[in-house]
């Protein structure tokens, strides 16, 4: 996905339109992105230890076995950062698209 290095974007805060230089932000993991997500399946984990026989309500269920139940994802969202030419502050993208390659051209 080839991207340009300079697009006109509307800069909230000079509140029109103008020149911004755009740049691919670092990748971080779901650790430091989120710190709360790390335990967000504990509650599943937890079953393992209340099995036996009965209808135990929420702890009727298996344990999920591993945390990556459904498989790899093969691309990354983008994420990129907006810096206006007029006023140097930075914006980012709303929400990001799908692609195993990015080039800014």
């Amino acid at each position: 996905m080839k991207i340009p290095k300079t697009v006109k974007r509307h800069c909230k805060h000079c509140k029109k339109h103008t020149e911004h230089k755009v740049a691919e932000a670092k990748k971080k993991g779901r650790s430091t992105a989120n710190p709360l997500s790390r335990f967000g399946n504990r509650r599943l984990l937890d079953r393992g230890s209340n099995r036996g026989a009965g209808n135990q309500g929420k702890f009727s269920k298996p344990p999920i076995k591993s945390w990556r139940s459904t498989g790899k994802k093969l691309s990354k969202k983008t994420d990129f950062r907006y810096t206006c030419s007029v006023c140097n502050k930075t914006s980012m993208q709303g929400s990001g698209v799908r692609a195993k390659k990015i080039e800014l051209v």
